[in-house]
C-alpha cells in the first residue's frame, strides 16, 4: 500500500517541530549552566526546514531568545511563513499550484 506524500509531510513537520522545541529547551539549559551553546544557525535551520512552530513555542514557553535580535525577528518570520503555508496546504491551494 502506498502512503500519500501529504502523510510523509505531516510526519516530517511533527518530527521537525519536536526536534526544534527540544533544541530550544536544551539550549536554555546550556545557557543556565554556562555550557557550550547550540548555535543560532542550527536553531534557525531547524525552524527553516519545518520546525518554526516548535522553535517559536519553545522560545515562548521557556522564555528563551525572545529579545535576542535578529534571531527573534527571523524566528517569528519563519513561524508566520510556516503557518501561512500550512493554511494554504490545508485549504488545498498548494495542491492546485503543484499540479498546474
Amino acid at each position: 500500500m502506498e502512503t500519500p506524500l501529504g502523510e510523509y509531510i505531516v510526519y516530517w513537520l511533527i518530527a521537525a517541530n519536536l526536534i526544534a522545541f527540544v533544541l530550544m529547551v536544551v539550549d536554555k539549559q546550556f545557557a543556565e549552566n554556562g555550557s557550550r551553546r547550540i548555535s543560532e544557525s542550527t536553531l534557525l535551520g531547524w525552524a527553516f526546514i519545518g520546525g518554526a512552530i516548535g522553535t517559536f513555542a519553545g522560545s515562548r514557553l521557556i522564555r528563551h531568545k525572545t529579545r535576542k535580535q535578529p534571531f527573534a525577528r527571523r524566528m517569528v518570520m519563519l513561524c508566520a511563513a510556516e503557518i501561512v503555508l500550512l493554511g494554504l496546504w490545508m485549504l488545498g491551494f498548494l495542491d492546485q499550484l503543484l499540479h498546474h
